[in-house]
């Protein structure tokens, strides 16, 4: 998405369903990641929890996570490698799932997407030289609600920004309903997971 800001995400790695990690997902979103799919297998919420740990750390150089005294072996890739060499475990536990929106019909290209949130204590490590001009990335930013609202953003980031707002007015804690967006027969709709 050229020229817009956008949260850091990608597809799903065979990888990403066994690295390990210092925290596991409540069940309450356990439970929300795996609504609505047509599928059910048991590590896929975990496994979408953990590609988002991967891919923003991929896009942006933050690792988010736990310091630990040793890293277990990891799946191949860069990325788990890098965990594995700084000493950061993923710890899902401290990851909030905001939502879920698929993309609407008629789409050239169209995704499954779930957005996840953490505090940013959860940076246990981060690397320059991921954000730049040569990178799918160009800048880093970190804006306030009211900021990020002024600028260019894909409608569904604007609703999840929206969504993230409202959880943390609500105690931000993991117990909150799940909103899930998707439009069938032309109409936009939000149904809670």
């Amino acid at each position: 998405m050229p020229g817009k800001f956008v949260f850091p995400g990608g597809r799903s790695e065979p990888g990403d369903r066994h690295m390990p990690r210092s925290g596991e997902l409540g069940d309450r979103t356990d439970s929300a990641l795996a609504a609505r799919n047509v599928r059910v297998v048991q590590s896929r919420g975990r496994a979408l929890a953990l590609t988002a740990i991967r891919e923003t750390y991929e896009e942006t150089g933050l690792m988010l996570g736990r310091a630990a005294d040793m890293v277990p072996s990891v799946p191949a890739g860069e990325a788990w490698a890098a965990f594995a060499t700084h000493r950061v475990l993923p710890d899902l536990s401290d990851l909030h799932f905001i939502g879920r929106a698929i993309t609407p019909p008629g789409r050239p290209r169209r995704f499954d997407t779930r957005f996840f949130s953490a505090d940013r204590e959860m940076v246990a490590w981060s690397a320059e030289g991921f954000v730049g001009p040569d990178k799918e990335l160009v800048e880093l930013v970190w804006v306030e609600f009211t900021a990020a609202r002024r600028l260019d953003l894909p409608a569904i980031t604007l609703v999840m920004i929206g969504e993230l707002e409202t959880r943390i007015a609500q105690g931000f804690t993991h117990d909150l309903p799940v909103p899930f967006f998707y439009e069938r027969h032309g109409r936009f709709r939000r149904e809670e997971l």
